[in-house]
């Protein structure tokens, strides 16, 4: 089984999404979860590597704007089509649970990773637009008090990156400023 290249990948990205802000979304999971990899030193001898971590992060919504209702159960059907690694078809099936009828629970570090950073990722592009500084000067104290706070972003579920912070053994504090520094190098 295979991954695409990052090349590909952007442009199956952009073949499929055209919403500005969901590209992005891909762009910013992406980022978050390749310095995941980075913190957890990948490439390992089991296989795993940045791009894998990277790709499952960009590639997650891939078929949420054609398939709302629907999400992720198109692109899993696209992903097994296309033959890639069975590790991002769990995780981007796992990054739904309790959406849509998923019931699956995360049972790898890359699948906790992406439900930790999914969600996270919208209250940082919501703290941005509220406060434009770029995301790797972004504070941990303000992106926390906002994280509290149910009515900004309303529609991020803090259950959901909770449940992928405790599967990851991270607390959202640290998560958050990890986030802080992945997406600061973001390209």
């Amino acid at each position: 089984m295979g991954l695409p290249t990052r090349d590909e990948a952007h442009a199956l990205l952009d073949k499929h999404v055209t919403d500005t802000y969901q590209r992005l979304h891909g762009r910013m999971v992406g980022s978050a979860m390749e310095g995941y990899a980075s913190l957890y030193g990948l490439p390992t001898q089991a296989g795993e590597d940045k791009d894998l971590w990277y790709l499952t992060g960009l590639l997650h919504d891939i078929d949420f704007e054609e398939y709302p209702h629907a999400h992720p159960a198109e692109s899993l059907n696209w992903f097994k089509e296309w033959g890639y690694p069975e590790e991002l078809i769990h995780a981007v099936e796992a990054h739904a649970y309790g959406y849509n009828g998923f019931t699956t629970l995360p049972q790898t570090k890359l699948a906790a990773a992406l439900m930790a950073c999914d969600e996270l990722c919208g209250i940082f592009y919501a703290y941005h637009m509220i406060n434009p500084v770029p995301y790797g000067q972004m504070k941990v104290s303000s992106l926390k008090k906002r994280y509290g706070e149910s009515r900004f972003a309303a529609k991020v579920d803090r259950k959901v990156i909770e449940r992928g912070c405790e599967a990851l053994g991270v607390d959202v504090e640290t998560h958050i400023a990890n986030l802080i520094k992945f997406l600061g190098e973001m390209k």
